[in-house]
């Protein structure tokens, strides 16, 4: 009788048994087992075939003890789940990661961290070396977490940046090029009163978006009308109804998210302003969304899954230990022309 039909009761294969029946040594069937490449094809195939007749299963937990990995990254979003899943950034973006990790080994890890005290908990719980990298997108603030997981050791990957946080490694696309490209694209249309409702003022993607706008309007030497918002739905309801509030005459509106402009349009209809006849409006994401909304939304394209891509191959790279040619990465946008900004007739 083999030993793959031994007795189920009996010991399981050990490492050494694996080496004596593939006549290597212990090292190397380690090193075939770790996916290591310094074995020769001889000596792998003489190991594999050992371990599928021996029936060897190796040890996940020594695994991880020897190689000190544990072939799982951490995605850290510091919002609330209703937004992660609702929203089509996170989706996009947890799509090009998923797609990047495809092939490596690698499994995904998704933390959401909702309060104060989520944020605590998965800190610990990453800077514990539980994972072998970490990506961080939708950070606010001077949040130390970035610099807390690379003083331990931590590879880390950001997918944009807070205010005041210079990362190591960072992926974004070009949010001020953007705005600009949304504002200029609706003064070309004759708009003299253009408003923008921004994103948050701790993230560097609304203070970007924030910028790109005001270049362009100091540049024409229009006037400025700002809100802020959350690039949630409800704070695009909000912040249009503060700028009609304080400026009725609007003419054009840049909404610094989809879902802001999403709510933009709500509260224009709800005012009996005509989209793009009294108001043109242009949103930042060129989401699903945008070409179903009454009228289609004009938007500035960012590529989410190709961010999500390429934050994970700068995070398996340094997991791997391998140089990258740039570690700070910012891909393009360009505007994507809808009803919502057609010139009136």
């Amino acid at each position: 009788m083999s030993e793959r039909t031994r007795d189920p009761a009996s010991a399981r294969p050990t490492l050494e048994a694996v080496a004596a029946r593939a006549g290597v040594g212990r090292g190397t069937v380690s090193r075939v087992v770790n996916g290591s490449p310094k074995v020769s094809p001889e000596a792998r195939e003489a190991v594999l075939r050992a371990i599928d007749e021996l029936g060897y299963v190796p040890n996940s937990a020594a695994r991880t003890l020897v190689t000190r990995r544990t072939d799982t990254v951490a995605l850290f979003v510091s919002e609330s789940e209703e937004r992660v899943f609702g929203e089509p950034y996170f989706a996009g973006i947890i799509r090009g990661i998923s797609a990047g990790l495809a092939g490596t080994g690698l499994q995904l890890l998704l933390a959401i961290a909702q309060s104060a005290d989520d944020h605590v908990r998965f800190e610990r719980y990453l800077t514990g070396r539980h994972v072998d990298g970490v990506l961080l997108i939708s950070l606010h603030g001077g949040d130390p977490l970035p610099r807390h997981l690379e003083d331990n050791g931590v590879p880390t990957v950001l997918g944009g940046a807070p205010v005041g946080v210079e990362p190591v490694s960072c992926v974004d696309a070009d949010n001020r090029g953007g705005a600009r490209q949304a504002v200029e694209h609706l003064i070309g249309l004759g708009r003299r009163r253009v408003a923008t409702i921004a994103g948050p003022q701790d993230m560097r993607v609304g203070v970007d978006r924030l910028g790109g706008y005001r270049d362009v309007l100091s540049e024409a030497g229009l006037p400025q009308m700002v809100s802020t918002g959350d690039f949630s739905e409800e704070s695009g309801e909000r912040g249009m109804r503060e700028l009609l509030a304080r400026t009725p005459e609007i003419d054009g509106v840049f909404a610094a998210s989809d879902p802001m402009a999403v709510g933009a349009m709500r509260v224009l209809k709800e005012h009996g302003l005509r989209i793009p006849e009294d108001v043109a409006l242009v949103g930042f994401d060129d989401s699903a969304t945008a070409r179903h909304t009454d009228p289609p939304l004009t938007s500035v394209h960012q590529p989410l899954e190709a961010m999500g891509r390429e934050m994970a191959r700068l995070l398996v790279a340094r997991i791997r230990g391998e140089s990258v040619d740039n570690s700070m990465v910012i891909l393009d946008t360009h505007l994507v022309t809808r009803a919502s900004s057609c010139t009136p007739h």
